[in-house]
């Protein structure tokens, strides 16, 4: 097993239409393996972001025959790179009224061998007339992923989870060495909390924090933070995709979270405690 690879971190607008944004999907992998990348990584919500609920509901399609999926498959096989599918508007198999927001991981032979149901739903009001409800729409998760990586265990979360440290905390404990919250940030949200949050979870775990993000302005007026962030485990950014659309590109040495962890041995110095009212 490598420590080494290149990541690339795709940040996109996605738009409510289906085929539109698999075309630019599909296009940016392929711009990102010609630049050397080894590993691609998409936000959350890459194949779309449709505001009217239940237009949503009738365009969203089972995992299996999403267009955006099934063409990642295809080109990660194809060029022989690694894709983390940041999420995607799914049906759900179990609850029929609701939608999953499911995040994949495809290996370079272009085989689906990891996926993450988003846990903690936004339900939230940031203020100003930003209301979202994402339980409306969505049903969580229940259980936490961690994949095998030719560079390390890797463990998968999406957006809004990242305010629950201890998920985090137990995917490290576990051995993931990297960990990804691909998202769709709100503007207010993201200016007040997107850096710091990132970058407390890189280094409460001692590992590499990898956000791809949405940005800009989406169908319906919702407007995105951007700034994809890749966070080092000793807490340092190693790569800001600022507010364009784009591809962010950072060389990674896994071995830094061992180093990070040998210096500040947290993970291992967990202790019982009570609790009185």
């Amino acid at each position: 097993m490598s420590s080494a690879f290149k990541a690339a971190l795709v940040q996109i607008t996605a738009g409510p239409d289906l085929e539109q944004n698999a075309e630019r999907n599909v296009a940016y992998l392929a711009e990102a393996a010609a630049a050397g990348a080894d590993f691609v990584m998409y936000p959350e919500v890459c194949n779309m972001i449709e505001p009217d609920r239940p237009l949503c509901r009738a365009k969203a399609r089972p995992a299996s025959e999403d267009v955006t999926l099934n063409r990642l498959c295809e080109s990660a096989a194809k060029l022989g790179v690694w894709v983390l599918v940041g999420s995607i508007v799914v049906q759900s198999e179990d609850t029929p009224d609701k939608l999953a927001n499911r995040s994949f991981m495809i290996n370079d032979k272009g085989k689906i061998v990891g996926n993450y149901d988003k846990i903690h739903l936004f339900d939230v009001d940031v203020g100003s007339g930003n209301v979202y409800r994402e339980s409306d729409t969505y049903r969580p998760g229940t259980h936490l992923t961690l994949v095998s990586t030719p560079w390390g265990p890797f463990g998968m979360t999406v957006c809004y989870d990242m305010r629950f440290p201890h998920i985090y905390r137990e995917l490290a404990r576990a051995g993931a060495v990297m960990l990804s919250a691909p998202s769709a940030f709100t503007q207010p949200t993201g200016e007040a909390h997107w850096h710091t949050l990132l970058k407390a979870r890189a280094i409460e775990c001692g590992a590499f924090v990898f956000a791809p993000a949405q940005t800009g302005e989406h169908a319906g007026g919702r407007k995105t933070y951007g700034h994809s962030l890749a966070v080092g485990p000793w807490g340092e950014v190693l790569a800001d995709g600022g507010v364009e659309t784009g591809i962010s590109y950072v060389n990674i040495d896994t071995s830094k979270a061992a180093e990070a962890r040998k210096r500040i041995p947290s993970l291992l110095h967990d202790r019982p405690y009570t609790f009185s009212a």
